[in-house]
C-alpha cells in the first residue's frame, strides 16, 4: 500500500513539475536578470549572450548599462513593447539667472544605432517658469509654455500650464533639439524652469520628478529581418513600418507568441505553455482563452477554458443498418451547419446592436444632445445635413485607410475622403476629447458650418457616433502656405503679386470672422500651416480648432494660453487675456513671412533675433530692413510698395495691442497697395523709415543664450540595412 502510494506521488510532482516548467527569457548559460531588472534575449549580460553589440548589457553593483549608449542605465525592458527604458542624464534648466530672462538649446542624437525615441511612450514636459519647443530636423512639431504664481507648480496629474505644461509628441525620431526660454523673474514668482522629453509612465507614476539629474526615457529598439533566426513554426512574427520625423521610414520585425505560451519569443526555446493550460493538456484537454471586450471595443478581460476531447463513435454496430448510419451522420452534420449558421446570424445581430449602442452612446458623449436642443430652440440655425454617419465616412475615407492620410497635427489626423455625390473632403480625426467643452464644441460646429467666406475653408459637418467627433470640411488641394514658402524641393515659387493677393485674402478673411459675422470669432492660431491655397493659389484660413466666440460687449477672452511659437502675441502670453489684436500679432508675423521668405523661429539665426518678428523689427530700427527681405519681393514690388507693407507690418507688431490696427483697416491698406501695384525693378539700396511716436518699439529681449549637444554614435559601427 505505501509503494503505491509512493507512486502515485511520484506521478503526481511528475505532472506538477510538467505543467509548471519555466518559460526561458535569456540564451542558454546567461543570466537573465540583474537586480530587479529582467534582461530578455536580444538583450544579454555577459559575452555571447546578447544579439549583437548594440544589445549588450553590463551589470555592474546589480545595476545593468547599455554599453552601446554611453553606459546609459536600463530601468526596464519590454518585450511586449519592444521598447528599453533608459535613465538619460539629459535635462536643460536654468535655475540661476534668476534676475534676467536666458534661453538655452538641448541636442540629443541616438546615431546610427538601433535604437529610436519612441513617441508613444514619451512625452515633452516644461516645468517651472518657462517656455520650450522640441525640434525634429527641420519640423517644430510641438512646444508649451507655462506660467509660475507664488512658486506654486500645479499637480502633474493636471499639468495643464501654471507651473507646469505637457504635450505629446507626433513623431518617432532618432534626434531632437529642446529649446527653452526661462520668464524673467517678477516679484514673488519662481524663475526656474526646466524642459525634458520623459517616459509617459515613469512620469505619472511619479517615479520622476523634474529635480531630478536623470531623465527615464522609452526608445524603440529595432531588428531587421536577417537578424531574426526563428527556426519554430510556433512564433508569429510580424512586420512594423516606423514613420519618422525627416520623412524617411524603418521597417523592423516583431515576434510574439499566442496567448496560451508565455516566455521569450526572440528564443526557440524560449516558449512554454502559461501554468493552467499545460496542466489542462495533461490532464487530455485542449486550453483555450476567450476574451471579453466592454462597449468600446477594448479587452477587460480574457476567461480561461480547458474542454475535454470529445470522440464521436466511427462506425454503427449494425452492418444491416447502414444506410441508416448515412442518413444519420448526413442529418447530424445538417444539424450542425443549421446551428452554425443560427449562431452566425445571431452573432451579426448581436454585434449590430452593441454597434448601435455603443454609436448612441458615443453620439451623447459627443454633445449630440446639446445638438437635439439647439435644433429644437431653431430650426432654421441647424441644418440636419452638417451631420453625417460613422458610416459614410468610412466608406469616403477607405475605412481611413493610412494611403488617406494627408496631414498630422497636435490635435489630430486629416484624411482626404470622397462622399457619394462625388465631393472631395477634409475629414479630421481629433485624437481627444474635452467634456467640459462639449457645449463649445457644439456651437462653433453650428456656428462655422454657417460661415460662406470665400477665404475661410467651409465646414460642411460633423459625425458624433465615433470615439472622438470627426469635423468634415472642403478639400484644399494645394497643401499649406508654409509648405509652398519653405519647402526647398518645391520648384514653384511664389511670386510678389501672389504673396500679396495671399496676405490680402488672409486679412479679409479675419476681418470677417472679426466683425461681419453674428458673433465675433477669435481664432488664436494664425500660421503659415493654417492658411491652405487651393488650385488657383487662393488663399483659405483653416484649422478653428483653438477658435472661441466673444459676445458683441466682451472685448477680449482670458484663456489658458495657447499658439504657436514664433506667432503667439506676447502681450497674449505675458496677461492670458486673447483680443482680436492678438490675431492682428500673428498675421503681422504671417506677413513678415510672406516678405522675407524666412521661418517664424530660425534654427541658423542667434539670440533674440531667433524670433522672425524680432528679426525684422530690429532691421526696421537698424534701417536695413530690405536686407531681409526675399530676392523676389525686392526684384518685383516697387520700393513705396515695400515700404509701405513694411510699415503696416510694423504697426501689427506693436508691442501694445491698443496701438495695432483692426484687421478691417489692415484689409484695407492691403487691398489698396495691391491695387495700385505696377511691376518694376527695385533698388536694394534703402533709408531709414521715420516713424510716429505711436510706432515706437519695445525689443524682445531674451537674455544670452547656451546650448548642449549629445550624441551616442560614440560606438562606431556599420549602419543597418533595412
Amino acid at each position: 500500500m505505501k509503494l503505491l502510494q509512493v507512486y502515485v506521488l511520484l506521478i503526481f510532482l511528475t505532472l506538477i513539475a510538467k505543467s509548471t516548467a519555466a518559460a526561458k527569457y535569456a540564451k542558454a548559460g546567461c543570466n537573465d536578470t540583474c537586480g530587479d531588472v529582467k534582461i530578455p534575449y536580444p538583450f544579454g549580460i555577459g559575452a555571447n549572450c546578447s544579439l549583437n553589440e548594440w544589445y549588450a548589457v553590463d551589470c555592474n553593483s546589480s545595476t545593468p548599462h547599455l554599453s552601446s549608449l554611453n553606459n546609459l542605465e536600463v530601468l526596464n525592458i519590454s518585450l511586449g513593447n519592444q521598447t528599453v527604458t533608459v535613465n538619460l542624464p539629459l535635462m536643460i534648466s536654468d535655475c540661476e539667472n534668476l534676475i534676467r530672462n536666458s534661453s538655452q538649446i538641448l541636442k540629443v542624437d541616438l546615431g546610427r544605432s538601433p535604437f529610436i525615441f519612441s513617441s508613444s511612450h514619451n512625452k515633452f514636459v516644461v516645468e517651472g517658469c518657462g517656455e520650450a519647443a522640441i525640434s525634429l530636423g527641420y519640423r517644430l512639431p510641438t512646444g508649451c509654455s507655462t506660467i509660475c504664481r507664488n512658486n506654486t507648480l500645479s499637480d502633474k496629474n493636471k499639468c495643464l500650464g501654471l507651473g507646469c505644461c505637457q504635450t505629446t509628441i507626433p513623431y518617432y525620431f532618432t534626434s531632437y533639439m529642446i529649446h527653452l526660454i526661462v520668464l524673467e523673474r517678477q516679484r514673488g514668482d519662481g524663475g526656474c524652469g526646466s524642459a525634458f522629453l520623459v517616459d509617459e509612465n515613469s512620469y505619472d507614476e511619479g517615479r520622476f520628478s523634474g529635480d531630478n539629474s536623470y531623465v527615464p526615457i522609452s526608445l524603440l529598439w529595432t531588428l531587421s529581418a536577417r537578424e531574426l533566426e526563428i527556426t519554430t513554426n510556433d512564433t508569429l512574427v510580424t512586420r512594423i513600418v516606423v514613420d519618422l520625423a525627416d520623412g524617411n521610414s524603418i521597417t523592423s520585425w516583431k515576434c510574439y507568441f499566442s496567448e496560451e505560451f508565455e516566455g521569450n519569443p526572440y528564443l526557440v526555446d524560449g516558449r512554454a505553455y502559461t501554468q493552467e493550460c499545460a496542466m489542462c493538456r495533461d490532464g487530455g484537454g485542449y486550453c483555450r482563452y476567450n476574451r471579453i471586450y466592454n462597449d468600446l471595443g477594448d479587452i477587460i478581460d480574457q476567461v480561461f477554458t480547458c474542454s475535454p476531447n470529445r470522440y464521436l463513435p466511427s462506425t454503427h454496430p449494425s452492418n444491416n443498418r447502414s444506410s441508416m448510419g448515412v442518413i444519420l451522420g448526413v442529418s447530424i452534420s445538417m444539424g450542425v451547419l443549421f446551428l452554425v449558421a443560427i449562431r452566425y446570424g445571431l452573432y451579426n445581430l448581436i454585434k449590430k446592436i452593441k454597434t448601435m449602442r455603443k454609436r448612441k452612446k458615443f453620439f451623447k458623449c459627443n454633445g449630440g444632445l446639446l445638438l437635439k436642443q439647439q435644433e429644437e430652440a431653431d430650426p432654421s440655425l441647424v441644418d440636419k445635413t452638417i451631420l453625417f454617419t460613422s458610416h459614410e465616412l468610412e466608406k469616403a475615407t477607405d475605412h481611413f485607410n493610412e494611403n488617406r492620410i494627408v496631414g498630422r497635427g497636435g490635435q489630430g489626423t486629416v484624411y482626404k475622403g470622397m462622399l457619394v455625390d462625388g465631393r472631395i473632403v477634409a475629414v479630421k480625426k481629433s485624437k481627444v476629447v474635452d467634456e467640459s467643452q462639449l457645449e463649445q464644441f457644439i456651437n462653433e460646429v453650428v456656428i462655422l458650418s454657417q460661415i460662406n467666406h470665400r477665404n475661410v475653408v467651409k465646414l460642411l459637418g460633423c459625425c458624433l457616433e465615433t470615439e472622438v467627433p470627426l469635423l468634415v470640411s472642403e478639400f484644399i488641394s494645394n497643401g499649406t502656405l508654409y509648405d509652398c514658402i519653405h519647402n526647398e524641393e518645391n520648384e514653384f515659387q511664389l511670386s510678389y503679386n501672389m504673396r500679396l493677393q495671399i496676405a490680402t485674402e488672409v486679412a479679409s478673411a479675419l476681418s470677417y470672422l472679426h466683425s461681419a459675422t453674428s458673433i465675433p470669432i477669435y481664432h488664436r492660431d494664425i500660421k503659415t500651416t493654417n492658411i491652405l491655397l487651393d488650385d488657383k493659389f487662393r488663399a483659405k484660413v483653416s484649422d478653428f480648432g483653438t477658435s472661441r466666440f466673444v459676445s458683441v460687449d466682451q472685448t477680449h477672452l482670458t484663456t489658458l494660453v495657447k499658439g504657436t511659437f514664433g506667432y503667439l502675441d506676447p502681450e497674449y502670453f505675458h496677461s492670458s487675456q486673447f483680443t482680436e489684436k492678438s490675431d492682428v500679432y500673428s498675421f503681422g508675423v504671417v506677413l513678415v513671412e510672406l516678405l522675407t521668405g524666412e521661418r517664424p523661429i530660425s534654427l541658423t539665426r542667434f539670440g533674440e533675433n531667433r524670433s522672425l518678428a524680432v528679426h525684422f523689427m530690429l532691421a526696421m530700427e537698424e534701417g536695413r530692413v530690405m536686407s531681409i527681405f526675399d530676392a523676389l519681393v525686392i526684384k518685383e514690388g516697387s520700393r513705396d510698395e515695400l515700404l509701405a507693407l513694411a510699415n503696416l507690418a510694423m504697426r501689427c507688431l506693436n508691442m501694445n495691442g491698443k496701438n495695432r490696427p483692426t484687421m478691417k483697416e489692415v484689409a484695407i491698406e492691403l487691398e489698396t497697395i495691391r491695387s495700385s501695384h505696377v511691376p518694376t525693378m527695385v533698388q536694394t539700396n534703402f533709408r531709414p523709415v521715420a516713424y510716429g511716436e505711436e510706432l515706437e518699439l519695445s525689443r524682445l529681449t531674451y537674455g544670452e543664450s547656451s546650448s548642449t549637444f549629445v550624441s551616442f554614435n560614440d560606438n562606431s559601427s556599420s549602419q543597418k540595412d533595412w
